[in-house]
């Protein structure tokens, strides 16, 4: 069948799809210390990318520059050479000055934050973006392996680890590289290969047979690049930048390439002898002939070639000397430097050579020579389809954020004296994550507001009694609970209290969700629910569930905080419930109902509930969510490990790959989320309620800020998939 013009453009966005779905979308370099070369495989990397996608961002979590600086070399180089046109603020989340400083302020989780901000700015534009980790260099470089780990962690990304073999033994390189894949390891990176830069060729056999049985598992890549003197030699023109030198000839030379160096302060018949290809000659300024020797030497057919003077002390040659230079044709660099000879040669001696934009030769021997030494298709197959399925705890966090953000909502807090909620309430309007409506005396909280420091202007405060919608409020009360006995002074009284009210608020849509629980307890905080906002239709009760932030995933668990022995039937309410708040975070459900025994093998009362749960929660599944994936009952390490499900439960779609666990009881439920989350540091963010026709969460009396921006994050999105909102494209405008 043809394909007509029309349909091209559909088709174009259904390619694109498909192909976000199938690629992985990023890769991030890291290397195992400094001068590794990981600029150089920056360069053979993106050669291998452009050939494949269409649209390739380049980012830097930290570079070495001052705020108001030029961005760092490799940024340059990348977007230099190949054309990128992204700004170079936009390449790079902060100077290595601003990391250390906010690491020595203790502010870990604002730096990756704003690492992961800066970068999903980026990625908003890119189909896929290369990130290149720090250089390892300054007072912070013994943290720094451990920063590049978190921070591809954090943002998604499998690692290219980089290592350096120059001037090493080859037991070296291999216990380098074994501690930086245990590091990776350790943070659980997703290492797709590693590249051993600057081999020598006699030790390339050894090294790569040691790193296949030892280190590295059979499907990640090894790669060996050669040694080649040029790259690691500096030019010129590096050295006179680092000197601040002064060009005095030669300036159209200054891309030579120094292989050594050699100090003239020795008597012309002895310091010839020590020239040799490449070599940088140091010389004072006032040295006349041995200016005048190395000029000869660059005419004469029978000694090596060097690459330039530098003349130091800030000496400069006699006018008539300057006139013998100007008569050469072919002319070396010469440079003068303030330094005193000496102090010159021991600078000269620690340049680190680089690939700069200005050096194009360069990066073509560059690019050659990885490409000599590295499999390209293989390469490039395996970082295309190598996809990471890793959700940090950061990373969950931040995309609460951006989702709630999205399509921005209304959100009552109803214990506006709580210095916590006060501090959350900056934080989430500073972000514009949500509109915040405060309950309480408003002289009382901005007073308060402002001995803590924060800037609360934008904040609603209402004082319940003086409210234009009070009364209404208290009629609406009476009628939804005169059944009930309840007369209209007792309404009036009721719907004094915060809780109630910030529910009302709720019901009658002056708000869209709601968050308590800072200083009441659940039940003064669920109970209005229940009795205002009350169960969708088709749902018998409420239930919940805790977002279990592990290390590298996201888990749902429910119920372990309402239900206190759920029936089959609500069992399976909740497990449909579960699932469908599971898709609404971004977790694909993968349902596992939990019980001591896994499949036909157990018997007794607790399993045989769960097992008719299992079944009615299937039969539910065909129309409330077809397609959904579930398994019952199943032990919890059936439902979590692949190992214990290959020989448990072989065929299921479900074992070893749960998302979702819906424990039979709350005695369960409760003590196994509060054992994994003390046991393996996991971030347990809940109670989420599920099931109410619009959203209200509780609060632990413990909680942090932190936890308080979460839920509220969470109550906005519960909110937005209520209207609908999640999936349009209107953002706050809808």
């Amino acid at each position: 069948m043809g394909i007509n013009k029309t349909s091209m453009p559909l088709l174009r966005i259904i390619l694109q799809n498909y192909k976000r779905c199938v690629m992985s979308k990023n890769l991030f370099i890291t290397a195992t210390e400094a001068r590794s070369g990981k600029s150089a495989v920056c360069l053979g990397v993106m050669e291998i990318l452009l050939r494949t996608v269409e649209r390739v961002g380049f980012f830097r979590p930290f570079i070495n520059a001052s705020p108001s600086g030029n961005t760092d070399n490799d940024i340059e180089l990348i977007s230099s050479y190949y054309k990128l046109g992204i700004p170079p603020q936009d390449m790079y989340a902060y100077t290595r000055a601003e990391a250390s400083n906010m690491l020595a302020l203790r502010k870990h989780d604002q730096l990756l934050e704003g690492v992961l901000n800066k970068y999903k700015k980026l990625e908003q534009y890119y189909d896929f973006i290369l990130c290149e980790g720090t250089d390892f260099e300054g007072s912070t470089a013994s943290f720094e392996f451990d920063i590049n780990a978190e921070i591809a962690n954090n943002l998604g990304c499998p690692v290219l680890l980089v290592a350096n073999a120059h001037n090493k033994y080859v037991q070296e390189i291999i216990r380098s590289i074994d501690i930086s894949i245990e590091s990776l390891k350790s943070k659980g990176c997703n290492l797709l290969g590693t590249i051993v830069n600057r081999t020598d060729e006699e030790d390339t056999d050894e090294l790569v047979s040691l790193l296949r049985t030892r280190v590295l598992r059979p499907d990640q890549l090894i790669y060996t690049i050669k040694d080649e003197p040029s790259l690691g030699n500096p030019t010129i023109g590096e050295i006179a930048n680092l000197l601040n030198a002064k060009v005095l000839y030669g300036k159209n030379q200054l891309n030579r390439h120094v292989h050594s160096f050699t100090i003239a302060a020795m008597q012309l018949r002895n310091f010839l002898t020590r020239i040799a290809h490449g070599t940088l000659v140091i010389t004072p300024g006032d040295r006349a002939d041995v200016i005048v020797a190395c000029l000869s030497s660059v005419a004469s057919m029978s000694l090596p070639n060097i690459s330039g003077i530098m003349l130091t002390g800030g000496l400069l040659p006699e006018k008539a000397v300057c006139d013998l230079i100007e008569g050469f044709t072919n002319m070396i660099p010469i440079i003068s430097v303030e330094h005193d000879t000496f102090p010159s040669a021991r600078i000269i001696d620690n340049v680190h050579a680089v690939i700069s934009p200005e050096n194009p030769r360069k990066i073509i021997k560059a690019l050659a020579v990885f490409e000599k030494n590295v499999d390209v298709e293989e390469l490039s197959k395996k970082i295309i389809q190598t996809q990471t399925s890793i959700v940090t705890p950061k990373m969950f966090e931040f995309g609460l954020l951006q989702r709630a953000k999205s399509h921005k909502q209304h959100i009552v807090l109803p214990e506006g004296n709580d210095d916590r909620i006060l501090r959350a309430t900056e934080i989430l309007l500073r972000r514009n994550v949500v509109n915040v409506t405060l309950l309480g005396n408003e002289d009382e909280i901005r007073s308060n507001a402002i001995q803590l420091g924060l800037h609360l202007d934008d904040a609603k405060i209402i004082e319940i009694e003086k409210y234009p919608f009070f009364t209404d409020y208290v009629e609406s009360y009476y009628e939804l609970r005169k059944h009930k006995g309840i007369t209209m002074e007792i309404a009036q009284d009721i719907m004094c209290d915060v809780s109630f009210f910030a529910t009302m608020m709720v019901h009658k849509g002056h708000a869209d969700g709601m968050v308590s629980g800072a200083t009441h307890t659940t039940q003064n905080t669920i109970r209005p629910a229940f009795e205002i906002i009350k169960t969708k239709e088709g749902t018998s009760a409420v239930s919940s569930v805790f977002l279990m932030c592990m290390k590298d995933r996201v888990l749902v668990y429910g119920d372990c905080a309402v239900n206190l022995d759920p029936t089959a039937e609500r069992l399976a309410e909740i497990a449909i419930n579960s699932a469908q708040t599971a898709k609404t975070f971004g977790i694909q459900p993968r349902v596992a109902m939990l019980s001591y025994s896994t499949g036909e093998s157990g018997k007794g009362e607790d399993v045989d509930k769960v097992r008719e749960a299992t079944s009615i929660a299937k039969e539910m599944a065909k129309t409330a969510f077809p397609g959904l994936q579930l398994e019952g009952p199943i032990q919890y390490d059936a439902a979590v490990d692949p190992e214990v499900a290959r020989i448990k439960m072989s065929a299921s779609e479900v074992a070893g790959k749960a998302t979702v666990f819906i424990f039979p009881d709350l005695n369960t439920g409760n003590n196994t989320y509060k054992a994994v989350q003390r046991s393996s540091g996991a971030v347990a963010i809940g109670p989420v309620l599920q099931g109410l026709k619009k959203p209200t969460n509780d609060l632990s009396r413990g909680c942090t800020v932190p936890d308080i921006v979460n839920t509220v994050a969470i109550t906005a999105i519960q909110a937005q998939a209520e209207k609908g909102c999640l999936g349009c494209d209107k953002g706050s405008s809808c």
